[in-house]
């Protein structure tokens, strides 16, 4: 049995999900494929002081409507069966009765779920024994793979294609990932125990 540390956000979430809300409240046109960085401020020209005013209005309605990523719900439901699912996601602690209602509104098993409240995860990935991470953010996924020491499995974006280590497996979709977790289990249980 392997313990999944699991990203929420972009991973287990719809990548485009902020896209009709920043289209919206920015009257703009952009799709997913516009945002090549994950820092917004440079896409919508506004400050991070804005950003953050804006999330706080926002946030709380988008996690609340997020689609589950494609395959995401059925991937899920055959880890469960043989791992644990522990999520830990940026997500600041105010919206843990959303995130949770998330989960079981989709009927989406999880095992623990933190709110770090922002982009630093090491801590929470080192305190839960975690084996291998799911992660769609580029930074978060190097820093998890040398400061844990573990492989992280990144899911394929326009704002993370930066290169990367050896220790992370970029991915196009769920189905993927539990190809390589299926191929790969037994090496990582061994290198872990």
């Amino acid at each position: 049995m392997l313990r999944l540390g699991i990203d929420i956000d972009g991973t287990i979430t719809a990548q485009d999900t902020f896209v009709p809300y920043l289209n919206r409240s920015f009257h703009l046109s952009i799709t997913l494929d516009d945002m090549t960085d994950y820092d917004l401020t440079k896409l919508l020209n506004i400050t991070a002081e804005e950003f953050w005013e804006w999330m706080n209005v926002h946030e709380a309605a988008i996690y609340k409507e997020a689609k589950p990523a494609d395959f995401a719900k059925q991937a899920l439901d055959g880890l469960k069966e043989e791992h644990r699912l522990i999520y830990i996601t940026a997500r600041r602690d105010h919206l843990a009765d959303v995130t949770l209602d998330w989960f079981t509104s989709r009927d989406i098993h999880y095992d623990h779920v933190e709110l770090v409240g922002g982009h630093h995860k090491v801590e929470a990935v080192k305190k839960h024994g975690i084996d291998l991470f799911f992660e769609d953010h580029h930074g978060n996924a190097t820093m998890i793979a040398k400061e844990a020491g573990i492989p992280v499995i990144l899911f394929d974006s326009p704002y993370n294609q930066l290169p990367t280590d050896s220790n992370i497996i970029r991915v196009n979709d769920w189905l993927e990932a539990v190809s390589w977790i299926n191929q790969n289990k037994h090496s990582i249980q061994r290198v872990k125990s």
